[in-house]
């Protein structure tokens, strides 16, 4: 799914409405009719709903849900924030529509602070005040209701987006109120605001509304930013064919592990095998050689002549991909094998956790990284990689000049993980659940990214398939386990069920 910044979806509606074509008013009906049957599923009628309204095209959505919400008997009050003397025609006809239904004794003007009501907490808000073209903060009368409904304790659905947030850009130096919505009910698209941790606490638990906006201007549209679901990830998938063996699905390397840290080589190899990798070699110190002969006996070995941590690099001619880094430590001796592998190893390589570490500790390194190598760095790792940031429209572009620069591709890990291409496309995830936030879960990652890429996937296709179905089975899990008890072994066991929801279940039906 295409991210659009502001003026391209406000060119969206007027393709629309241009070319399906439909007026104006009836695209703002259809839009507040998506947000009337989501309320209706899961609020009683006998629940008081405020909607706040602005004078523009936002608080003439509000005012056309408004409407339908009062024509099935719930409890419906409408204040009008006059934060500016101009109205929308849209929202003067909407209005007009709720004074001659015998709305008028429900409808309040909010002109100052002694116009604000009292709210309880047992109120459901709607907050339609400003849309998500607002380009100046909310101040004055809108940043007083605003502020009146994040004191009430009431539950709160922004339309579209919260009042007083932007977009496209970073909002909270900017002096004005935002709604802290509990619910964010959007149009047709997330937008790119919605993804980045700053924006959390404004905008809550948030769903995707599909207005029916032209398919053909989305699609036409160029965009730097996307948000991966199933739909984009299945065709990337590769079929297996009947007459295919272990060979045809690749030789991966991990080199991972260190004394007291061989959990993170069984995590990252389970994983690699999971992802369908034909082969694979995991290059450890020997004193974890029976540990891992144990856990994972379908993983070949590779002994370090040193017993405790990594020191020297396998013959690499046989390998199809490489990952390198958990649990790895970061011994002198270790940085230096790395420094040779670099040197030896020409193909795209995985680099995660201890291998980010030395990197950091060493970053004229980066411009030998090989072309189209993945970097998993969680924020603190990427910062040590780069440089800090002021907010998180400034690590996106932090992000995207790293990526530029030396031509990796940088998972950059989270809630909704933003995998970074060199071109600059960011593609954030739609899978995952805080319980991932779990020891080796990171691991199970670098794991099955590097079993994709030995299958002969592209470091792009590797990448975001990768971060999909590892957030994927975490869900999977956690429907299991719960967040609080949910560990990376569980990611790694719902791996196979992951690719299943992607991929369906494949049938032969003889027809008679």
């Amino acid at each position: 799914m295409k991210i659009l910044l502001v003026e391209k979806i406000r060119e969206a509606d007027e393709y629309t409405i241009k070319n399906e074509p439909i007026p104006s008013i009836d695209l703002m009906e259809r839009a507040a009719f998506q947000l009337y049957k989501w309320i209706k599923k899961r609020v009683d009628k006998y629940n008081s709903v405020k909607l706040f309204v602005g004078p523009g095209n936002n608080g003439g959505d509000g005012l056309v849900l408004a409407r339908l919400l009062a024509n099935k008997q719930y409890n419906v009050t409408v204040y009008i924030v006059r934060y500016s003397d101009k109205t929308s025609d849209d929202f003067q006809v909407n209005y007009n529509r709720l004074v001659e239904m015998g709305m008028s004794e429900n409808i309040y003007e909010i002109k100052n602070k002694k116009d604000l009501p009292k709210l309880s907490d047992q109120d459901l808000l709607i907050d339609a005040l400003f849309g998500s073209g607002l380009t100046r903060p909310a101040t004055g009368i809108a940043a007083d209701a605003i502020e009146l409904m994040n004191g009430s304790g009431a539950v709160t659905i922004a339309v579209d987006i919260p009042s007083g947030l932007f977009a496209d850009k970073h909002s909270e130096p900017n002096n004005g109120a935002i709604i802290s919505a509990d619910y964010t009910l959007s149009f047709q698209m997330p937008k790119l605001a919605f993804l980045l941790p700053e924006n959390d606490r404004f905008v809550g638990k948030w769903e995707i509304m599909d207005i029916g906006l032209s398919s053909e201007y989305i699609n036409g549209t160029s965009t730097k930013q996307y948000f991966m679901q199933k739909r984009d990830i299945a065709p990337m998938l590769q079929k297996r064919k009947k007459f295919d063996h272990k060979g045809t699905y690749g030789h991966a390397l991990l080199i991972a592990g260190s004394y007291g840290k061989m959990g993170a080589a069984i995590l990252a190899s389970k994983a690699c095998l999971r992802s369908g990798v034909g082969l694979l070699h995991t290059h450890i110190p020997k004193s974890g050689y029976e540990i891992m002969q144990t856990a994972t006996p379908e993983t070949m070995l590779s002994i370090d002549r040193y017993d405790n941590y990594f020191s020297e690099i396998p013959k690499m001619g046989n390998f199809d991909a490489v990952g390198i880094g958990p649990g790895l430590g970061v011994e002198q001796q270790s940085q230096m094998a790395m420094k040779l592998l670099l040197q030896e190893y020409q193909s795209p390589i995985v680099f995660d956790a201890d291998a980010l570490n030395i990197l950091s500790e060493n970053k004229t390194w980066l411009a030998f990284l090989p072309k189209g190598s993945i970097l998993t760095p969680h924020p603190k790792e990427f910062e040590r990689l780069t440089t800090t940031w002021s907010d998180d429209f400034e690590k996106l572009n932090n992000l995207k000049a790293f990526c530029f620069k030396y031509g990796v591709y940088v998972v950059l890990k989270g809630a909704h993980t933003a995998t970074c291409f060199p071109d600059g496309n960011i593609y954030f995830n739609s899978t995952g659940n805080p319980g991932m936030a779990t020891a080796g879960s990171g691991d199970v990652l670098t794991g099955m990214i590097t079993g994709l890429l030995a299958q002969g996937y592209s470091s792009a296709h590797a990448a975001v398939i990768g971060v999909y179905l590892h957030g994927l089975a975490g869900d999977i899990a956690v429907k299991k386990t719960g967040q609080e008890a949910l560990l990376a072994g569980d990611i790694v066991e719902e791996i196979g069920r992951a690719f299943k929801r992607v991929i369906g279940d494949w049938s032969l039906v003889i027809g008679h």
